[in-house]
């Protein structure tokens, strides 16, 4: 964290701009440490509240923007050229576009609060060729309110910061993987439910 916090100390809310974007595409950045940080120095009044809150925002559309990009171009020709390696059909193409159309709307919005689920959203949504519009709609409210909910905890915590930092991603962590086990269960139950049908 020490890296990432002479980023911010030298470099202010440009910094904070490049490495969220950088995070949010997929690099090793612990974006709710960087957020919450930020908040401390606008404690310190290193920092004012809106700018941190806008270059964050910025930051995070931009760099979920990019992996919508990246997997609306991608996301075909994987398909195409390794879809029955990765026993991936047509059928199954179709209906994670439906699933996506229906509630993939909602992993956009919260997902940033969930490490690890936050860099795949985007790529998804690109791959399922969702909408732009209803893209940007969830995707930059949701980095909207991930960006002022840490900035504003880190502003609050002030010099304890640090500790509550800790508690909050460990849980955000267990959130995860209880997100992650409840849909590779839905996932195992369906497929199971297909076969005695």
């Amino acid at each position: 964290m020490d890296h990432f916090a002479f980023w911010l100390t030298h470099y202010g809310y440009l910094g904070l701009f490049a490495l969220l974007m950088f995070g949010i595409i997929g690099l090793p950045i612990p974006e709710e440490t960087l957020l919450t940080f930020a908040g401390v120095m606008v404690f310190h009044g290193r920092l004012e509240l809106l700018p941190t809150v806008a270059a964050a925002f910025l930051g995070s559309c931009c760099g979920i923007s990019v992996s919508y990009g990246i997997g609306r171009v991608v996301g075909p020709v994987v398909t195409a050229r390794f879809g029955r390696v990765l026993r991936v059909t047509p059928e199954g193409v179709d209906r994670v576009e439906a699933w996506f159309e229906r509630v993939g709307h909602w992993a956009l919005l919260w997902g940033y609060f969930l490490p690890g689920i936050r860099h795949l959203t985007a790529l998804v949504a690109g791959a399922t060729k969702l909408r732009y519009f209803d893209f940007a709609v969830f995707a930059y409210s949701g980095a909207l309110v991930w960006s002022f909910t840490f900035v504003s905890l880190g502003a609050l915590a002030g010099r304890q910061w640090a500790r509550i930092s800790e508690q909050v991603h460990d849980n955000l962590l267990i959130a995860s993987g209880i997100v992650a086990a409840c849909l590779l269960l839905a996932l195992l139950l369906r497929r199971l439910m297909a076969r005695r049908g």
